[in-house]
């Protein structure tokens, strides 16, 4: 049913003085890994000031900055007791709820993400290993046969929430994807950096105690596998196996990474939100206790467990715990005698240069040899600029190398480590920058490819978009194909439908719609539907498509008839087709098209196939529209 014909403009919608004024109007919502990634982000410049407040707190008043952090605090419960100094309570158990976050975005990455494409997860995989092994190896190289040689850990790890924050400083000069392609190599960064921990940086193994902690495991798995999804559940089985891991000598920071590997990620089903829609529709009608209860029990069981856990520990370690941790962690005294000695160590230059050299030389070269070895079939999602600036920002080590050196070191060859992290934070900064500003000075044919390369991307839209079935506006051939799964009563979508308007002005655009009626919440929605495609079957669905939005207050039998009479349209067949249903397995199919694509709520858009999670403002679309043109044209 393709169509490139315009059709007439809807007027503004009632009480809104223009539709133009409607396009700067942002969603709330957004996917969970865009969500991470403002997320981490945002905390940069927190996590930043914490360093500096360190610093300075340590050099002003070192002797109140380590007594403060060595302040014993107990826990006892009965002849139970737990002891540590507040440093080591912030590094070994607020730091858990950190590795549980990236244990839930490792989870996601392989439910949702990119990574459910197993293939996909060849090449995260090999360079993130790489990206330790080989800065380890140039670590142990300047400390062979050292003290510092139990070290080595320090050079693996790089910290998500700085090298995020670094590309957001960057702006919109470094795609999504390449942000994205960074994440996925982190989380086996992460992955790897804990077993090293737990194996190598733990204390005195007491077996009985792994055991409890592994049935504690267990029984977590049973409640995931029954459904008991609620928060108290992770939280006490969680406290439970952290505490049996503390006391085994294995460091509990495992217990997060272990619990967020368990919390499965899925999209909200539809069935289970009409179904929590009528209950919510209950308690309006007997505003008991118990309704209230069983409504907010219906509406929360229908977001998986992950989202639920990420969404309430994610802003507290981005914004809160690793800020602390870097406060009581960053302080050194620095002065000229220290620093002129400390560059020469063996301990700071094996951080730095693992960092800074190692890091971009493993990414950069373990890329380009599994793409060679693979024939292409695996190759990075990114242009090769992109891969280069991957390694660079990966360069970036703070949050866990700070964490494996108060393991590994005190003193002395503590402070030298902490400096070669920080300082490696400076200069892969410096050199991320250089690399995209010289990718900037590529023409943009070149630049494109160089950030977004040609590797083929994961189809999110089931079935593809069809010219011969779905209902098409713009250019047939149109590089840049937008599709919206939307209900004619939905608000949103109304207030969606100018930003559309003004993207088919770009004249590379082509804009699909398929239905997708709420009506657990639209009541009018399925018969709006069925008008349109009535229209449509007399060659009219934009025009009516238009009107439906012009008057979403008034989608009656009456009113629909009434369009059909204004479009001139033969109103006994249009009546006749609306009163037997004719067109409801049409509608039908698009409602299992959005299942099979992971829909569930309305407006939800698709370019080229992938899907657009986050705001549909114009600025925003347009910036998508731009990234998928490029890929268009270098595909």
């Amino acid at each position: 049913m393709a169509d490139s014909t315009p059709g007439p403009a809807p007027g503004p919608p009632p009480g809104e003085a223009s539709w133009r004024s409607l396009s700067l109007w942002r969603r709330g919502r957004s996917a969970p890994l865009r969500s991470f990634l403002r997320t981490e982000s945002g905390s940069a410049g927190i996590l930043v000031a914490a360093v500096l407040v360190a610093l300075g707190w340590a050099n002003l008043d070192p002797t109140s900055y380590e007594s403060l952090w060595h302040t014993e605090l107990e826990i006892r419960l009965g002849s139970a007791a737990v002891s540590n100094d507040l440093r080591e309570w912030v590094n070994s158990g607020l730091m858990t709820l950190f590795f549980l976050v990236v244990g839930l975005e490792t989870r996601r990455e392989f439910d949702l993400g990119d990574l459910r494409e197993r293939r996909r997860f060849i090449l995260p995989v090999a360079v993130g290993l790489m990206a330790m092994v080989i800065p380890v190896l140039i670590y142990v190289a300047f400390n062979a046969g050292g003290p510092g040689a139990h070290g080595w850990g320090i050079a693996m790890s790089t910290d998500t929430a700085l090298a995020l924050g670094v590309l957001s400083l960057l702006g919109k000069r470094v795609p999504d994807r390449v942000r994205i392609f960074l994440v996925t190599v982190f989380v086996v960064d992460d992955l790897a950096a804990l077993v090293v921990i737990a194996l190598v940086y733990s204390g005195r193994i007491v077996v009985m105690f792994l055991f409890v902690a592994a049935a504690v495991y267990a029984g977590l798995l049973l409640a995931i596998h029954w459904r008991m999804h609620q928060r108290w559940v992770f939280v006490v089985l969680g406290v439970a196996m952290w505490a049996a891991l503390f006391s085994s000598g294995v460091d509990p920071l495992v217990a997060g990474l272990a619990i967020g590997v368990a919390a499965p990620a899925y999209t909200p089903n539809r069935r289970a939100l009409e179904d929590a829609t009528v209950v919510v529709r209950e308690f309006r009608e007997q505003p008991t206790p118990e309704l209230a209860r069983s409504a907010t029990t219906s509406l929360t069981s229908t977001l998986s467990p992950n989202a639920r856990l990420q969404s309430f520990y994610h802003p507290w370690t981005s914004y809160v715990i690793v800020p602390v941790f870097a406060l009581s962690n960053a302080g050194i005294a620095l002065d000229a005698h220290f620093l002129a000695h400390a560059y020469t160590t063996p301990v700071t230059l094996g951080v730095l240069v693992g960092y800074v050299v190692g890091k971009p030389v493993a990414v950069v070269g373990t890329s380009w040899l599994v793409t060679r070895l693979s024939g292409g079939r695996v190759r990075p999602p990114v242009g090769w600029a992109a891969v280069l600036g991957s390694g660079t920002i990966s360069g970036i080590g703070f949050t866990v190398a700070l964490l494996i050196a108060t393991r590994a070191f005190d003193g002395d060859q503590l402070a030298e480590a902490k400096l070669g992290a920080l300082s490696a934070v400076a200069i892969a900064s410096i050199l991320t920058w250089v690399v995209v500003r010289l990718t900037d000075l590529l023409p943009p044919d070149r630049r494109a490819r160089a950030m977004l390369g040609d590797a083929n991307l994961i189809q999110d839209l089931v079935p593809e978009v069809d010219l011969d079935r779905d209902h098409i506006r713009g250019p047939a051939d149109a590089p840049v194909t937008v599709i919206e799964f939307g209900d004619f009563e939905c608000p949103y979508c109304g207030r969606a439908e100018p930003v559309v308007r003004e993207l088919l002005d770009d004249g590379e655009v082509r804009y699909v719609w398929r239905h997708l009626p709420l009506t657990d919440v639209h009541p009018r929605a399925q018969l709006a539907a069925e008008a349109a495609e009535a229209a449509g079957a007399q060659g009219a669905f934009w025009p009516m498509h238009d009107l439906l939005f012009a008057h979403q207050d008034a989608l009656g039998p009456a009113d629909l008839v009434s369009y059909a009479e204004d479009l001139d349209l033969d109103t006994h067949r249009f009546r006749d087709e609306l009163e037997q249903g004719v067109h409801q397995t049409r509608i039908a199919q698009d409602v299992e098209s959005a299942d099979v694509s992971g829909v569930s709520g309305t407006p939800t858009f698709f370019i080229n196939g992938r899907r657009h999670y986050g705001a549909f403002d114009l600025d925003t679309l347009k910036t998508e529209i731009r990234t998928a043109r490029a890929q268009a044209r270098i595909s």
